[in-house]
């Protein structure tokens, strides 16, 4: 079924989520124009980082905040952040964070806990945190974080987003909603307990960690093992919309063969209990890569070989529009302008 609203009267209030994508397209082509020859990539629908022209290495920059998650968002804003900036073949190196906390709910062991976990996500992707702002506001009921990364790659390393092309295998990482996974078991754990075992809950919580939400070790063994036509770090909306962001920056379609998809029985699980759809269940630690067939063998190889999941999920195709096959047909797969974790919290809120 096919999520996305019409278009709404413009005073009308939005839902919580994403704008509405035709209202993004409207405004960043109206509304941001860029004149500057030195943005090799501006904003855009599945633009996910910024590029800007330094010389001889391209600066690679991404901001992204974390608002659905309270628990570990330090880990969160800046593994989310650098995802996206592998995701163009660069490497993460300075974060920025912006961290706002509820007043009359936080104290000292809060924020020292905020930082901790930074120092943590830096230390294991080789980041620094170079500057930021921190301020309690009453503004808010709950923590937010809001980074920017910056990183740089060789104008030849460039991956682009929107570089993929007709015949391209797809290949996904991992399995489907890693991090819409963590969020509901961290987050609705006392909701959920009556229904599910403990240790089961324990273990989707921690797949923060394991498989982890962090996609950077992946688009290097992709951008090292073969040719990478695009990459892409499905988030909100899930994999489902991930999939339609790549194919669209392209202008082109895709098959996707629903076999294929890696579900994890416990996401399936929680998302049968909550009715959610885990295809619009927010997806980082899921990584999208579109590559030549040949190529595509190599890189599935040496993402094995490194232990990190990945299958081969569909091809990209020249005729628009992205189908999900099964041994039934073929049917639309279907777009989420709404991820399915704003619709859960919209509900228990």
């Amino acid at each position: 079924m096919d999520r996305e609203p019409n278009r709404r009267n413009p005073q009308e209030p939005y839902p919580v989520g994403k704008l509405p994508q035709a209202d993004l397209i409207e405004l960043l082509g109206r509304a941001l124009p860029n004149g500057d020859p030195s943005v090799i990539f501006g904003p855009g629908l599945g633009r996910d980082a910024a590029v800007i022209d330094f010389g001889e290495r391209y600066l690679v920059a991404k901001t992204d905040p974390i608002t659905f998650a309270t628990d570990n968002i330090g880990w969160y804003v800046m593994n989310i952040n650098a995802n996206d900036v592998a995701c163009l073949g660069a490497t993460p190196r300075w974060f920025i964070i912006t961290l706002l906390l509820p007043e009359g709910q936080t104290n000292r062991l809060d924020v020292e806990t905020v930082f901790n976990q930074l120092r943590e996500a830096g230390q294991q992707l080789g980041v620094s945190v170079v500057g930021g702002h921190t301020e309690i506001t009453h503004a808010i009921d709950r923590p937010i974080a809001v980074g920017a990364m910056l990183g740089d790659v060789a104008p030849d390393k460039l991956v682009r987003s929107d570089g993929g092309q007709p015949g391209d295998h797809l290949i996904l990482t991992k399995g489907i909603a890693v991090e819409g996974s963590a969020i509901i078991a961290r987050e609705l754990g006392e909701r959920l307990a009556g229904h599910f075992a403990p240790a089961m809950l324990d273990r989707v919580a921690d797949f923060l960690h394991r498989p982890g939400i962090s996609v950077v070790k992946e688009a290097r063994i992709a951008t090292s093992s073969g040719r990478v036509h695009a990459m892409h770090d499905p988030t909100e909306g899930g994999v489902a919309t991930g999939i339609h962001e790549l194919t669209e920056a392209a202008g082109l379609g895709a098959v996707i063969e629903a076999a294929a998809l890696p579900y994890y029985p416990e996401t399936r699980a929680l998302c049968e209990f909550l009715d959610l759809d885990p295809l619009g269940l927010i997806a980082s630690g899921s990584l999208l890569i579109a590559s030549p067939p040949g190529d595509a063998v190599d890189i599935l190889a040496a993402l094995q070989a490194a232990g990190i999941p990945a299958v081969k999920i569909g091809a990209l195709r020249e005729q628009p529009g992205v189908l999900l096959q099964d041994t039934k047909g073929t049917r639309a797969l279907p777009k989420f302008t709404r991820d399915e974790i704003a619709r859960l919290f919209e509900r228990t809120s």
